[in-house]
């Protein structure tokens, strides 16, 4: 049979087909470090309520024990469970990575199942390493080929992350080229997310994660079985461009399959906050540290954001839980002038607190041409900051910490995972240390086991 060249053809050949010694050395590190970046998020976020309502629905549905570890409760459980939870996890406190070009989450819908399904079948590091690229690789070009509109109603993560799963699971399968077209067709006809609970401080965001990472698994498992899906769910008429973007671009999907790795483009998190709050905030703290300025020394703050900020961030306007004071500018804003910091600690002290809220409703976001035309390949952060004193200081970054270009260090990856790990006890020191050693030594593993339980 000849293997169609259409677009969602190409892009499921290279899924299936990708093996581990096709993959530059630089790839397979960073894929360890935002491996690592991923199950210190999943631990972070074990003990936040909407976790545990998913985790106990996981508990009452599912399996009590089985081949795959459920990091949440401590337990094993079927891959499906596994998968649900740990993604639900992954994506709760707000420090999972992020691709600017795609403005998707790679990690909390990637990571999860891959590593939910490696353990079920006793994969290698290696093929669980390859199958996580495979996932990137699809995932990524999927949400740059939707394109801006597709952001603006849509959460990627929650849409391209049903595919994305389904690439991963579906390489772990070993599922060749026409049975991984059909992963990805049964996998985009379950995409969702709707970007409408932000309004309503509502639980979604861990749906999006959680069922992305069970639909792309379910679909990738059908698919090896005969289950068909449709061969064009991405470009045709009737498929995903088609309902859900007015600028899909069918040439991404395929662009650089091979040579251009976008593991490679992926960025970490370093405040705890929506990404885009991220670059305004490293321009005020910049304008702080350069002027020596305080809080109290600062009237008001007018961001200079792309469109994109403005649509997710915009109807936020007075967050009352913690999860969506992240997506507040001013809040954010108010974090880094009175803390120095955006971080857990900080998010978790916040509500009610007056001179947050003073700081808040002091900070506006004004769309800025420059930093519009740039997003989404560059996420550049300006800030005009309006003294007591009279003042008027301008700042900017245009990389922030954590992008390829200003990336973290190992040690600060490390430094990262043991500071979420252990956040609210979820682990002690010594065992995330040992997750660290096991994700730096998974080049080596003949067999994938637990990374926590057993660690």
């Amino acid at each position: 049979m000849t293997t169609p060249n259409h677009p969602s053809a190409v892009l499921a050949d290279f899924a299936a087909s990708l093996r581990y010694d096709a993959i530059p050395d630089a790839v397979l590190r960073r894929t360890e470090d935002l491996m690592l970046d991923t199950l210190g998020s999943i631990l972070a976020g074990s003990s936040a309520r909407a976790v545990r309502t998913i985790a106990d629905y996981a508990d009452a549905m599912g399996p009590t024990s089985g081949p795959s570890e459920n990091l949440v409760t401590g337990r094993s459980t079927s891959p499906v469970f596994a998968a649900m939870v740990n993604a639900a996890a992954a994506h709760m406190v707000e420090q999972d990575d992020v691709h600017n070009g795609s403005v998707f989450h790679p990690a909390a819908v990637v990571f999860p199942p891959a590593i939910a399904v490696a353990q079920a079948l006793g994969r290698s590091g290696p093929e669980l390493l390859t199958a996580c690229v495979a996932g990137y690789e699809v995932g990524i070009r999927i949400g740059e080929f939707l394109g801006r509109s597709h952001y603006k109603i849509f959460h990627t993560t929650g849409t391209v992350g049903a595919l994305a799963s389904a690439a991963a699971v579906g390489n772990l399968l070993r599922l060749d080229s026409e049975q991984m077209l059909h992963a990805l067709g049964s996998a985009g006809t379950q995409s969702a997310g709707l970007w409408e609970f932000l309004k309503d401080a509502a639980d979604s965001k861990q749906l999006h994660t959680a069922r992305a990472a069970v639909n792309g698994l379910m679909a990738a498992w059908l698919a090896r079985d005969g289950f068909t899906g449709a061969s064009r769910i991405l470009e045709g008429s009737q498929g995903m461009a088609a309902g859900m973007s007015t600028d899909a671009d069918p040439a991404k999907l395929t662009d650089g399959l091979g040579s251009r790795w976008t593991v490679l483009e992926t960025s970490f998190k370093f405040h705890a906050s929506c990404r885009h709050t991220h670059p305004a905030a490293d321009a005020l703290q910049k304008a702080m540290q350069e002027n020596n300025l305080k809080a109290e020394d600062i009237e008001r703050v007018e961001t200079h954001v792309h469109q994109g900020a403005i649509d997710v961030l915009g109807p936020v306007v007075n967050p009352t839980t913690v999860h969506q004071s992240k997506f507040s500018m001013g809040t954010v804003l108010a974090m880094i002038a009175l803390h120095g910091r955006a971080g857990l600690a900080e998010f978790d002290a916040a509500p009610g607190v007056a001179e947050v809220a003073d700081f808040r409703d002091r900070v506006t976001m004004e769309l800025d041409p420059e930093v519009d035309g740039a997003y989404p390949l560059r996420w550049i952060g300006k800030v005009t900051v309006h003294t007591r004193d009279g003042r008027r200081l301008e700042a900017r970054v245009d990389e922030p910490k954590g992008d390829p270009g200003n990336t973290l260090s190992r040690p600060e990856i490390e430094d990262k995972a043991l500071r979420l790990g252990t956040y609210r006890n979820a682990a002690d020191k010594a065992t995330v240390r040992k997750v660290i050693d096991k994700v730096w030594a998974l080049a080596e593993c003949e067999q994938v086991g637990p990374f926590v339980t057993a660690a």
